[in-house]
């Protein structure tokens, strides 16, 4: 059998860190067991799902890594559907009702009252022909449940009924099916819920594992009913903890906090924000991988949490700077000629700040310090002053090697008896205008000896 998992959004939005779990959770698991990864889009709310969300959402896992072997919309698969609702009709175990909300709601309050649980209780089993053909004569359109298998004979005596499942994540589960209502599939006006299309294309698709956020699990039970309605053997089924903001807050894709896109736009790295977003609540500690098949091999399902997890975009700047201290300069040479940072510098330049930036985009900052000199000086003692020119009149002569700011400091602490802060400080501010940054002894070379000189006090 081959893995084939499948991550399957709403295209009503940009996806967030969150969604973003979901599809490295199911990405990763297919990587490990040389699987298939569907991405399908849940769009059978034609209202609210848009194309351009869509290809948003496509842009952003790729972004991280992500490349599906396959990608499928449900607003192109109708006809499956409504051949799964015939079925369920001919099998007994979809069944039309004509309840309007304000009616649901005021029989949940009754059965609340009485001590029972406030779950439909399948008036619309009881009509004849006649009272749903008067009622549609009326106007109404009826809505479809699925009936779950929670009884022996009689549909108005439930009885316990335990659904049962392996959970890849969390370990053993079970729902009992007596404890929820019947739910609708189809819609008054003809539309699907979510659960009615994603299971007809989990079967069709030979979807073997369902890796998604824990908020599902209730859901899966019912699921399960009807892949065993539909003929269908339930695939492995995984529920993963759910991210929050720092503040508790949960995510949303139409808030757009802490979006994929908001991260990139921020400078963030995607493998960044896959290592945050896959690691953050489990049993392994949070480090910067290099890339997906090193995040593979520390992605465990089984050591999540089942506890929400805090998402803190604080951590994503610590391993934003770990992955660029150590990115060598063929991964990131486009990026940098798109910064203009592309003469026969470029190499050695790079590998002189990267262990000073937060993000790519920050060389920037260095190359024009390199190119044009300090933004603007500090004012200087008059002390520093006059040491500072002494200081340039001791560069040595070219040509310069990689020794050049050892020689050059050597013979200014020789001459002054300046040493320490006291002597590299100075010199600092007077090449870079900045109190912190990169090693001088290798901008130096970079600067060259007129390079240098033009930065005299």
């Amino acid at each position: 059998m081959t893995v084939t998992v499948r991550f399957a959004p709403s295209p009503t939005g940009r996806i967030h860190i969150g969604n973003a779990r979901t599809a490295l959770f199911n990405w990763l698991f297919a990587l490990k067991n040389k699987g298939r990864f569907i991405q399908r889009f849940d769009d059978t709310d034609v209202e609210r799902s848009k194309q351009e969300y869509a290809d948003g959402i496509l842009y952003d896992i790729h972004w991280l890594g992500i490349f599906p072997d396959a990608t499928e919309y449900q607003s192109r698969r109708f006809d499956l559907y409504a051949d799964a609702m015939e079925r369920l009709k001919a099998a007994g175990v979809l069944y039309p009702c004509y309840e309007t909300p304000e009616e649901l709601d005021l029989r949940r309050k009754v059965r609340r009252t009485r001590g029972l649980p406030p779950v439909y209780g399948r008036e619309a089993l009881k009509l004849t022909a006649d009272e749903r053909a008067e009622l549609e004569s009326e106007g109404r359109k009826p809505h479809w449940r699925f009936l779950l298998p929670n009884f022996t004979a009689d549909p108005f005596e439930t009885e316990r009924t335990e659904i049962t499942w392996n959970d890849l994540i969390r370990g053993e589960e079970t729902v009992d099916l007596a404890s929820l209502s019947d739910p609708v599939l189809v819609r008054a006006d003809g539309t699907y819920l979510y659960t009615l299309p994603s299971v007809v294309d989990d079967i069709d698709m030979g979807v073997s594992h369902i890796i998604r956020g824990d908020d599902h699990v209730t859901n899966t039970g019912v699921q399960i009913a009807l892949f065993k309605a539909l003929g269908a053997e339930p695939p492995v089924f995984g529920h993963h903890n759910l991210l929050t903001t720092t503040s508790g807050e949960g995510l949303s894709k139409r808030t757009g906090a802490l979006s994929i896109e908001s991260l990139r736009s921020e400078g963030i790295e995607p493998m960044a924000v896959a290592s945050l977003a896959v690691l953050v609540g489990t049993s392994e500690n949070v480090s910067a991988m290099a890339s997906m098949d090193e995040l593979a091999e520390k992605f465990e399902p089984a050591s999540t949490s089942k506890s929400a997890s805090k998402f803190d975009p604080d951590e994503l700047v610590v391993l934003n700077k770990a992955l660029l201290h150590a990115m060598p300069f063929e991964a990131v040479r486009d990026r940098l000629a798109a910064l203009g940072i592309s003469d026969e510098r470029a190499e050695a330049f790079w590998l002189a700040v990267r262990g000073n930036l937060e993000k790519v985009s920050d060389a920037a900052i260095w190359w024009r310090i390199l190119r044009d000199g300090p933004d603007e000086l500090p004012a200087l003692p008059i002390d520093d002053r006059i040491f500072l020119r002494d200081a340039f009149d001791l560069l040595p002569e070219e040509p310069w090697n990689g020794s050049v700011w050892r020689d050059w400091t050597g013979k200014v602490k020789e001459a002054t008896g300046r040493k320490g802060k006291a002597l590299f400080m100075p010199l600092r501010l007077a090449l870079t205008g900045r109190e912190q940054g990169p090693e001088l002894a290798d901008l130096l070379p970079l600067l060259g000896r007129e390079g240098t000189l033009a930065r005299r006090p």
